[in-house]
């Protein structure tokens, strides 16, 4: 559980009117320490071990899909389900071209595409779309399409609701941009969905439905109720009133690609997965602060704890209730 403890106000977002702390802390740490940017860059590694990766997930899936159900279901959530959180966090460092390079744009989104090949789900050119948004306007209310809605805040308020958010959220994190943020479907969507839907069919047609099935599953079921999806709300969560970005420092980092260096990333989005620990190391006395150690101490506490849940996000903007005021 780290260092963290809890002291979320509840009931609404906690509204902050200053910029997002990433660009100023990141401006300090330059000046103090000028040797960072030589951790700029993409990872060397990352273009070979995405497609070894994917072609793993595939295979397992043939033989898998010729087990009893119930063991299907099971290794769809324990392994499938991890394997393909893998892959769509490894979606996230390419969205930031760290695979190939801010050179080579539409290789990065190439090996996006391959990336996403298991996942079932058509999603590495909208992820990009919206998430380079969150890093440019944390906390705003209608850029930074991370932030639950106030409905969801209203719904999912106790250890129930919570749990059955915490299940959902693959759907909530699909179909919020919609409602908050819609913008027009780019043509990089449209073959991202063609290229898809084309994998899942030639994933049917040789390995059989349950094969498709399994793949799909493990998607929805990695990234719902499943360790590695305590990153989701470790990482923005004010679990402590003010701090509104937390690192994980937990041995899930070395599957998922270092998401877990969460400060670190936010601080210098264009250093790679690989290098991101050395941030830390460069610059420890800016990395002091409350952070975790358990994913899965951090979905248990967001799902028991009352003072938790959707509402425990920093947002920039005016309060639903001053906005009726003014209104």
């Amino acid at each position: 559980w780290g260092s963290s403890g809890i002291n979320a106000e509840y009931g609404d977002f906690e509204y902050k009117y200053d910029d997002e702390p990433h660009a100023t802390r990141r401006k300090e740490i330059l000046e103090k320490y000028p040797q960072m940017k030589e951790l700029f860059g993409a990872d060397p590694y990352m273009k070979y071990l995405v497609p070894l990766i994917v072609t793993f997930q595939l295979v397992t899936a043939y033989y898998i899909a010729q087990l009893p159900g119930p063991i299907m279901f099971f290794l769809a959530w324990a392994l499938g389900g991890t394997i393909n959180h893998n892959l769509s966090l490894a979606m996230h460092e390419i969205s930031h071209n760290l695979a190939f390079g801010h050179g080579s744009p539409r290789m990065n989104r190439f090996i996006g595409f391959v990336a996403n090949i298991p996942l079932g789900v058509p999603s590495s050119i909208t992820f990009k779309k919206y998430h380079l948004e969150h890093h440019r306007y944390q906390g705003d209310e209608t850029l930074d399409v991370d932030i639950p809605t106030h409905l969801e805040g209203y719904l999912f308020y106790n250890t129930f609701t919570k749990l059955i958010w915490v299940i959902l959220q693959p759907l909530f994190y699909t179909i919020r941009p919609l409602f908050v943020h819609p913008k027009p479907m780019e043509n990089l969507e449209i073959l991202n969905s063609v290229w898809t839907i084309g994998w899942n069919y030639l994933i049917y047609q040789i390995a059989g439905p349950w094969a498709l099935a399994y793949l799909i599953g493990g998607t929805l079921l990695g990234m719902g109720l499943h360790p590695m999806a305590g990153h989701f709300i470790s990482e923005h969560y004010t679990f402590i009133k003010g701090q509104e970005t937390y690192s994980y420092y937990g041995p899930l980092n070395y599957i998922a690609w270092n998401v877990g260096y969460h400060n670190e990333h936010h601080d210098f989005p264009y250093i790679s997965w690989s290098r991101l620990p050395k941030v830390r190391e460069i610059a420890p006395e800016y990395y002091q602060m409350p952070h975790y150690d358990s994913w899965c101490g951090v979905l248990y506490k967001y799902i028991t704890a009352p003072e938790i849940g959707p509402y425990s996000r920093v947002r920039r903007g005016v309060p639903k209730t001053e906005a009726k005021k003014v209104e």
